[in-house]
């Protein structure tokens, strides 16, 4: 497997993980911007955008768009983040110039018709709408907001039915121009790839854009609290959030590996003692995520409204246990061999290889081979993993709870004291091992 990296004249990077054995080629575009570089009144406009791109341009229609991708056999989409939008797709070897001239169409040429404009801000606000259905999506939103309060990046991606119904097609204009700039911009391939040829694909339809200065970037502030719906739902769902290495940060292997012990499988802390000693839950987990300059754990679990808090008391015992004693050597060895052989399946994709060096690239400015990324990982120990749980303890909870009417608030606020930081009360290990 071969990887290659080349810069265009007008700052776009363009990356190929070549993959010999496969007859497909994954590929796209990912453009630094996403809901976070929003302004107030710009709320949910990358997603909007996102939308758009796809409703037709100066020489096809949307279902032109559609029937000249799957004429090919070869599926397009795209995707906001935070930090990053992404547009893709996949198709048979041979067929890459018809996927990235189409992504290259719809980003240069969209119309943004009045009558599509119209007709898709009906379609997000019913996405929003379903949202609203999905306890998973509102606590994380809620959770979200509470880590990051009056900010960009606190802001649900999808924006408002209110701020969805606002945007026109001079706002989708500005915000192409101020932020698709060839410096933001990374076209990645993997598969049954040659980089050459996708260095030329990329040279005829992007060379032509100009190198612009972008604006500067707000620092992420996190500020912890708790937030709360009063909407009912058959279980009442609990979301613990703390702040975590950033993407970019070498202490982000830290927390991975602290995530996977702590409640990233079946033999977890947190799944051997919440749902296998004590029955309080059927399904509870952690996770991390990070983006450039901060990053957040979070424990998530949906329980009876009667157990909420029992079950966050021994989430914050479990967690002062890890910060006193450290992990086993056994629970240390199973989270490490879970995220490298996670790491290692999933690039067997050429999916997530396009997609992890688009990333890596954005956030890091380079390409990160997979021996760095492995040799993250197991120069994590003990002391590395026991010092992370020791500063989660100094740190502010962000916390929401759905699903108990109106309890929740009083739950969230419970929940939230439960992991004050030390010396104020919380994270007390009683009951820990």
């Amino acid at each position: 497997m071969t990887t290659e990296l080349t810069t265009l004249a007008n700052g776009i990077r363009v990356a190929t993980h070549r993959m010999p054995n496969l007859e497909t080629v994954s590929l796209g575009v990912w453009v630094a911007v996403g809901s976070r570089h929003e302004r107030d009144d710009q709320h949910g406009l990358s997603h909007f955008l996102e939308h758009m791109a796809f409703k037709g341009t100066t020489t096809r229609s949307a279902r032109m768009i559609a029937e000249e991708i799957e004429g090919v056999g070869g599926d397009l989409n795209a995707s906001t983040g935070l930090d990053t939008t992404a547009y893709y797709a996949r198709v048979l070897a041979g067929d890459e110039g018809v996927a990235l001239g189409l992504i290259a169409d719809i980003l240069l040429n969209s119309k943004f018709a009045a009558e599509d404009l119209d007709r898709e801000r009906v379609v997000i606000q019913q996405e929003i709408a379903s949202t609203d259905d999905s306890p998973d999506d509102i606590i994380f939103d809620l959770m979200q907001s509470a880590a990051f309060p009056e900010q960009a990046i606190g802001r649900p991606i999808l924006g408002t039915k209110t701020s969805v119904g606002r945007f026109r097609a001079a706002d989708l204009n500005a915000y192409l121009a101020e932020h698709y700039l060839p410096d933001a911009i990374v076209v990645s391939a993997a598969g049954a790839v040659h980089h050459q040829e996708i260095v030329r694909h990329a040279e005829a339809l992007f060379g032509r854009l100009t190198r612009r200065s972008r604006g500067t970037e707000s620092q992420a502030r996190y500020r912890g609290g708790f937030a709360a719906s009063a909407k009912a739902f058959e279980q009442s769902h609990v979301l613990i959030g703390l702040p975590a290495p950033s993407y970019s940060d070498p202490a982000f292997y830290t927390a991975q590996v602290f995530s996977g012990l702590f409640g990233g499988g079946m033999s977890s802390r947190l799944f051997q003692e919440i749902r296998e000693d004590r029955g309080l839950c059927y399904s509870i987990y952690s996770t991390v995520w990070g983006v450039k300059d901060t990053g957040m754990l979070a424990v998530h679990a949906a329980t009876g409204p009667e157990m909420v808090e029992e079950l966050s008391a021994v989430v914050a015992q479990e967690l002062a246990a890890i910060a006193e004693s450290g992990p086993t050597d056994a629970e240390l060895l199973r989270a490490k061999a879970q995220l490298k052989a996670g790491l290692l399946m999933a690039l067997e994709s050429c999916s997530v290889n396009a997609e992890q060096m688009a990333r890596q690239l954005l956030a890091h400015g380079r390409l990160v081979t997979m021996t760095e990324l492995i040799d993250e990982v197991e120069s994590v120990d003990s002391n590395r993993i026991k010092a992370f749980a020791d500063g989660l303890r100094n740190e502010v909870a962000s916390v929401a709870v759905i699903g108990s009417g109106k309890k929740s608030s009083a739950q969230a606020s419970r929940v939230a004291a439960l992991f004050a930081p030390i010396g104020t009360g919380g994270m007390i290990a009683q009951g820990s091992r």
